[in-house]
C-alpha cells in the first residue's frame, strides 16, 4: 500500500492559500470598475479585475489537482 506524498499535498495547500486573496480582490476590483463607468481608467481596471478572478480560479484548480495527486500518489 502506497503512502501519501506530503510534499505534494503541502504544495497544493500553498496554491490554495495563494488563490484566497485573489478570490476576494478580483470581484472587488470588478465591482469598483463598474462604478467608474465613464472614467478614463475604466477598461484597464476592469481587465485587471477579470485577470485576478481568472488567476484565482486557476490557482484553486491547480491546488486541488496537486493535492489529489499527492493523496492518490499519481
Amino acid at each position: 500500500m502506497k503512502r501519501t506524498d506530503r510534499k505534494r499535498i503541502i504544495k497544493g495547500v500553498k496554491y490554495l492559500a495563494g488563490s484566497i486573496p485573489l478570490a476576494f480582490i478580483g470581484p472587488t476590483i470588478i465591482y469598483f470598475a463598474f462604478g467608474l463607468r465613464g472614467e478614463k481608467y475604466y477598461l484597464p481596471i476592469l481587465i485587471f479585475g477579470f485577470l485576478a478572478a481568472i488567476a484565482s480560479a486557476m490557482l484553486m484548480l491547480k491546488g486541488i489537482r496537486t493535492m489529489v495527486a499527492g493523496v492518490f500518489n499519481d
